[in-house]
């Protein structure tokens, strides 16, 4: 599988289940923004999340898969998950209409990397 690494560092913040999506929300590749029963989730450009917001976790990257999938498609993010998880790196999976997305955190960039591509992934 090809994978792109994204240019952007992300942050994956934590709102509240009823907040309104925030007018600092801001990426140029890559934002989610996912409402549950219990939370708001935000994945946005880190530098656009404001410095006093506390529940925040930084300093991510995002790898995509090149390209779009066919929903009939099954194992993609298992095919990503398990030689990362074998690495002991943790992710955060994202699913599109079009594609998949994998954070992993910036410090664990080089060794995701070459984790996926021990595992006969391509990442760019």
């Amino acid at each position: 599988m090809e994978l792109r690494t994204l240019s952007e560092t992300y942050a994956i913040a934590r709102l509240g289940a009823d907040a309104a999506v925030p007018p600092w929300v801001a990426g140029h590749e890559f934002v989610a923004v996912v409402r549950s029963r219990t939370e708001l989730s935000i994945v946005c450009r880190e530098d656009a999340v404001p410095a006093e917001h506390t529940e925040v976790q930084r300093a991510f990257r995002c790898l995509v898969v090149a390209g779009t999938l066919d929903f009939a498609q099954t194992g993609i993010i298992a095919q990503l998950a398990q030689p990362l998880a074998d690495a002991g790196i943790s992710i955060f999976g994202i699913s599109t209409y079009d594609t998949d997305h994998i954070l992993v955190r910036q410090d664990d960039l080089a060794q995701a990397t070459a984790a996926l591509e021990m595992a006969g992934h391509t990442v760019r």
